[in-house]
């Protein structure tokens, strides 16, 4: 069964994409994420990683088939540490660097060719190209992972985009800042890591981009897990106010023996003497149970049991 991040990873790939803008913002996102630049005999292009089957056909095919641009399979290899295969695409000809400059990752000027390393906000037309980018990112590089079912734990959503260099990653910062998301960014190795643990964070985020699927699921999970806590919590409260009435109890049994086997239970006022009575005939009833029996408030009751456990003591 898919995992939660090839859940949304499909999710994208099925929703595809439709307009020319978007699909430049979508491709220019994947490559900051999953790509890098090559320079060959005076062209550029760009090689990508995957290790997943679907995303590399929906990427050969979008390119191919309105770009006019055929990827070459580098290589294929086993990633051990995610037990999968990694496959590589390459590209390097007059076409890709044309749509590299269309996509905003390198500059071409009478002084050569420079890359580009912030988030064009020509590629952010509206908010379906925001989306798009948003996707394009989450494909490209993106994992999201959501607490088990069972667990008590209110933790354990996650959610991040891993990047090339800090100088997109604080770009793509403020992008999730302009629909209203708030992420950090942290430094790993040779990355950048852009990421929330919020919720409600990550279910805005899966809305910004239209992965209402995942959006469903999620919403689902955090119902479910707010009554499983709920009743946590009311079974955790039940079992405080039983050990809190088991000790009360113990206490005013102990004090009316002490008092019995002193002066017995005779000697007592008839009040006293008949709370008294009363416990010691129902051990294991509340003090609302015992008021409501002897037709006092349970104030009354516990200002009577007060005065018998100070008995106790003073005889003790």
């Amino acid at each position: 069964m898919a995992n939660f991040t090839e859940e949304i990873k499909n999710e994208i790939i099925d929703n595809g994409i439709e307009r020319e803008c978007c699909k430049l913002a979508f491709l220019s996102a994947f490559l900051r994420t999953s790509g890098s630049i090559l320079s060959r005999g005076g062209n550029y292009g760009f090689e990508i990683v995957t290790e997943n089957d679907r995303t590399a056909e929906f990427l050969c095919d979008m390119l191919e088939n309105h770009y006019g641009i055929t990827l070459d399979r580098a290589a294929a290899d086993f990633d051990k540490f995610t037990g999968r295969d990694r496959l590589t695409f390459s590209c390097v000809d007059e076409k890709t660097t044309g749509l590299l400059a269309s996509l905003k990752l390198i500059k071409r000027s009478t002084d050569g060719v420079s890359i580009i390393f912030g988030i064009d906000d020509d590629l952010l037309e509206d908010d379906g190209c925001i989306a798009a980018y948003l996707n394009g990112a989450f494909l490209g590089g993106g994992s999201c992972t959501l607490p088990d079912e069972s667990s008590y734990s209110r933790t354990g959503y996650h959610f991040e985009v891993v990047f090339y260099n800090k100088v997109t990653a604080g770009d793509f910062c403020d992008l999730l800042c302009s629909v209203d998301v708030l992420a950090k960014s942290v430094s790993r190795k040779d990355s950048a890591v852009v990421y929330v643990k919020s919720k409600e964070v990550i279910s805005d985020l899966l809305n910004a981009m239209g992965a209402y699927r995942c959006l469903q699921k999620l919403n689902r999970l955090v119902e479910l897990k707010d009554k499983t806590n709920n009743v946590n919590r009311v079974g955790n409260c039940s079992a405080s106010n039983i050990d809190k009435t088991v000790t009360a109890s113990v206490k005013q049994i102990g004090a009316i023996e002490t008092i019995r086997q002193v002066i017995g239970l005779k000697n007592l006022t008839p009040m006293l003497f008949e709370v008294a009575e009363a416990r010691l005939a129902d051990p294991n009833a509340s003090m609302q149970e015992l008021a409501d029996r002897l037709g006092i408030t349970k104030s009354c009751l516990n200002h009577r049991f007060r005065k018998l456990i100070s008995l106790a003591e003073q005889l003790s």
